[in-house]
């Protein structure tokens, strides 16, 4: 088509003239609002941050949580811990924390409160310091009532040493409260004479549970019933009486067996040398009896003087009371002695009427284990104690 035959608007729809953007050096920089799209953008990372912000804060608050309700790498010994009647779980947190059985009283409360709560109830707890909140936890959710520790009062224990052991192993038990409640002589004791208030030789040594809810004297009347259930076993009355003596002087006697005794094949020898100088009228003379109610370091020679009831050497007869506490074995040898020698026995030789008054009499130490070498006379008496200088068994 002819040009000239254009008009003038297609003409210059035609026309290209060169302007700034025909093939430029560089294009300029030209301003212009943010759009949704970057909006949107901005706001996603944003998102992403408090996200991960968030993530890493939960990780750290729970770290520490868990550092908190854990067990800590040093653990310390059993301590006691007293819940009284009017403390919540806040009150025992902080007591908690402030002896050093946990690290943090509000982790405590939100752990104890995470787990179901905990109904305090008062009395004593043992609890480890450094154990985990969990552990803690099972502790106090135990009655007192039901928390128990293994005491074990071994067999010639006396009062005293029974006492003293409680004490020891008990926190919130006393020595002094348990020797009051011992000599109370109101106190209806199977055997007891009217005229005596001593528990010496009515309590049964074994090893007990005492609970964190147990008295003094709750705990002497556990070993006084136990010591008749035992006497009952072992017929007790019905034996003493054929021995012609008391139940209580059969317990003084046994009390002497367990402290003289060092194997059990002694024990009946032991209780047939007292019936038999009983029955003589000699004296007793058993050393054991010298050191009771005495101090322990007290030299021999001190004690064999010392004016006491205590002392068989100057003194006839039984003891007052028995020197300590018996077990079943002395128990049963008291009751059991065993028979004396027969005619025909090597140490009955030396006599002159071997089928008359070939009686066990005499009893020295007389090898390492603690065993005995046993006469019927004094010269074979002597004969033995030679023989265990010998050896350095005796000073």
């Amino acid at each position: 088509m002819r040009s000239d035959l254009l008009s003038d608007d297609q003409r210059a729809r035609n026309r290209w003239d060169d302007d700034e953007w025909d093939l430029p050096d560089e294009v300029p920089h030209v301003d212009r609002a943010p759009g949704r799209g970057d909006r949107v953008r901005w706001l996603v990372w944003g998102v992403l941050w408090l996200v991960v912000a968030g993530v890493l804060a939960v990780g750290s608050a729970g770290w520490w949580l868990m550092q908190r309700v854990a067990e800590q790498e040093i653990v310390g010994e059993p301590v006691t811990f007293t819940v009284s009647g009017d403390d919540d779980v806040d009150a025992i947190g902080a007591r908690l924390e402030a002896s050093g059985i946990i690290s943090d009283a509000g982790v405590f409360s939100w752990y104890v409160e995470q787990k179901g709560g905990l109904e305090p109830e008062a009395g004593l707890y043992r609890l480890v310091p450094g154990s985990h909140l969990g552990d803690v936890l099972g502790v106090l959710r135990t009655s007192p009532s039901e928390t128990y520790r293994r005491v074990t009062f071994p067999e010639g224990f006396t009062v005293q040493q029974i006492a003293t052991r409680l004490e020891e192993e008990i926190d919130n038990l006393s020595a002094d409260s348990f020797l009051e409640i011992a000599g109370d002589p109101t106190r209806r004791v199977p055997w007891r004479p009217a005229d005596t208030s001593s528990l010496e030789g009515l309590l049964f040594p074994d090893t007990y549970q005492v609970s964190n809810a147990d008295n003094e004297g709750q705990v002497i009347e556990r070993m006084i019933e136990l010591m008749e259930r035992v006497a009952f076993q072992e017929e007790l009355e019905l034996r003493s009486s054929a021995l012609g003596v008391s139940p209580y002087e059969a317990l003084i006697v046994a009390s002497m067996i367990e402290r003289e005794a060092k194997v059990d094949g002694d024990r009946a020898l032991i209780a047939r040398v007292i019936y038999n100088r009983l029955e003589l009228g000699m004296n007793l003379e058993i050393d054991a009896t010298l050191y009771y109610d005495s101090p322990p370091d007290t030299p021999f020679v001190v004690l064999r003087a010392k004016d006491s009831a205590y002392n068989t050497y100057l003194y006839g007869g039984l003891p007052p009371t028995p020197i300590a506490n018996p077990g079943r074995a002395s128990i049963r040898a008291a009751l059991n002695p065993s028979p004396n020698p027969s005619s025909g026995n090597a140490l009955c030789a030396v006599l002159d009427d071997p089928t008359v008054g070939c009686n066990y009499l005499y009893y020295v130490l007389a090898d390492d284990d603690g065993s005995h070498a046993f006469a019927v006379t004094f010269d074979q008496h002597l004969a033995n104690i030679e023989i265990s200088r010998a050896k350095g068994l005796l000073d």
